[in-house]
């Protein structure tokens, strides 16, 4: 029997890059009075003098290049000597550093790309088709939490992970809805919308910032206040890096119970797991907003080479045993969970259940920056679904799921609290009517091309399965799991920005070309300036 679990995916997927342009790109970095040279020249100048850019600068040729590189790099796709290499790494220990970064990269027309944590699915923030530089923040990481006000600032730099350990360290009745991969960066994970657990009680990571500090296109350190509105409404769910460079969050900690309740109870195809799913898809988003039940369908192998459909659901309430049973058999009997099947622990704790780590694991590993397995190659896609799938399309899936083997589905339920915030509160339009939001991952550790192409196909081939079951007029896409098939913004296309924030594409477009007339932040799915913008 071969069964993998996952709930959150902690690696990218992106299309290598043709070795020409590698060779352009070096020989540019070696040409003497270049943009590049320049560039290294600018930055000195541009930065705090008590604290020396020099110490964050990596070049091509100094001796630790590759492994900065390679450090916030979450796919072994991008861990060859084939693979384009940036111009320099910027690792920035200041303010400053991202301030003289910008303006030099700016002043010299190279592309910047900027990194938190490295768990871009299509690796956008380390990976350009120009001649590009890379801003890593991971030096900036402090995490500051007042009790007396219940809130906390937390620099990008930072990883969920580490963001949990220093709750958990000062309070065992607070918490923060963020994602359960304690790798993720907080800078992206927060501007794209940031998904977990919590979400039916307390919505997304964004519906709970109340304050940023950012760098914009000038080189200026910006707050709310001095930002704008509009600007702050861009960065909590429309990707930050189309319009600054995040410093630091402002978050609103949540207060949670003492005492979380967990499970994983699995159903084959052959146990009556289609009936399960068709009354889950019925309740799980009418049950107490306490309660999430995730749903990851995926192919298990049984004796003598027969495939089947095994279906996990995974569930994390707020509260006791003794007040989820009766729940769960009141309103989803036909999953017969019982006390055995069910684990109680703190709010920190749940974080190492959904990373399958051994509850006596300290949480100390949660400040392990470095995702397990790290030697993968993946490919997200994502879907939303607002009417129930009937049995005969789930019976169609589950044919489509054997056939290609190996990709796992993961499901994830709305209402609750997401039903209660309006689509135009912040760039993140999924909310009311949204069912639950699904993933795609498909994962493989062969380096050849031949299973490139074939689990890329997989993938394709069950997400075009989805069509019928899914929404429409746009099929809305997660931010979060990045996938470039939607689309680029290449002659001003917008195909893919309607897919992940539906309406609120016009404020984001007016957004961007008041605070970035000149698109510097940009990459293949920012926010473009379109010419009548100009």
């Amino acid at each position: 029997m071969n069964m993998k679990i996952r709930f959150s995916n902690c690696t990218i997927y992106v299309i290598l890059t043709p070795l020409l342009l590698l060779f352009l790109v070096s020989r540019h970095s070696l040409e003497p009075n270049s943009s590049m040279d320049n560039f290294l020249h600018c930055l000195p100048s541009k930065s705090s003098r008590s604290n020396p850019i020099t110490n964050a600068i990596f070049t091509p040729t100094h001796p630790s290049f590759l492994r900065v590189l390679y450090a916030y790099i979450r796919d072994s796709r991008f861990n060859t000597s084939s693979s384009l290499k940036p111009l320099a790494i910027i690792t920035a220990l200041d303010e400053s550093h991202v301030q003289a970064t910008i303006l030099c990269a700016k002043a010299n027309k190279l592309a910047m790309r900027i990194r938190s944590g490295g768990h871009d699915f299509e690796g956008v923030s380390y990976v350009a088709q120009v001649p590009f530089v890379i801003l890593d923040m991971f030096n900036l990481r402090s995490i500051d939490i007042d009790m007396a006000s219940e809130t906390g600032w937390v620099q990008a730099g930072a990883t969920l992970g580490e963001l949990y350990y220093n709750i958990a360290n000062i309070s065992n009745i607070h918490g923060f809805p963020a994602g359960v991969c304690h790798t993720v960066g907080t800078g992206g994970h927060f501007t794209g919308g940031g998904y977990g657990v919590m979400l039916r009680r307390f919505g997304l990571s964004i519906d709970n910032i109340v304050d940023a500090r950012i760098v914009n296109a000038n080189g200026i350190v910006l707050d709310r206040q001095t930002m704008g509105e509009d600007l702050f409404w861009s960065i909590r769910g429309g990707g930050a890096a189309s319009f600054c460079v995040v410093l630091s969050w402002k978050i609103n900690l949540v207060r949670v119970p003492r005492t979380f309740t967990v499970f994983n109870v699995s159903r084959t195809l052959e146990q009556g797991a289609t009936d399960v799913v068709l009354q889950w898809q019925q309740v799980a988003t009418k049950l107490d907003n306490n309660l999430f039940i995730h749903v990851e369908p995926q192919v298990q192998f049984q004796h003598g080479g027969r495939k089947t459909v095994r279906v996990l659901f995974i569930g994390t309430y707020l509260g006791r045993t003794e007040s989820l049973i009766p729940l769960m058999n009141k309103n989803f009997p036909i999953l017969g969970l019982n006390i055995s099947d069910c684990l109680e622990m703190s709010w920190v704790k749940t974080n190492l259940f959904w990373g399958h780590l051994p509850q006596t694991t300290p949480i100390e590993v949660l400040l392990q920056r470095t995702p397990t397995p790290s030697h993968e190659f993946q490919k997200h896609k994502s879907d939303y679904v607002k009417i129930p799938i009937p049995r005969a399309g789930l019976e169609t899936i589950w044919k489509k799921m054997i056939e290609v083997e190996n990709v796992i589905l993961q499901w994830s339920p709305y209402g609750g609290r997401m039903s209660e915030i309006a689509e135009n509160a912040t760039p993140f339009p999924h909310r009311a009517g949204i069912l639950f939001k699904m993933q795609y991952i498909t994962e493989w550790q062969d380096e050849s091309e031949q299973a490139l192409m074939k689990n890329i196909k997989a993938t394709r081939d069950l997400h075009d399965t989805f069509t019928p079951y899914v929404s429409s007029n746009p099929r809305e896409t997660f931010l979060n799991y990045r996938d470039i098939d939607i689309g680029t913004n290449v002659n001003g296309s917008l195909s893919f920005a309607v897919n992940y924030f539906k309406d609120n594409v016009n404020r984001l477009l007016k957004v961007k070309a008041k605070v970035d007339p000149t698109n510097f932040f940009r990459y293949e799915q920012s926010i473009p300036i379109l010419a009548s913008d100009q």
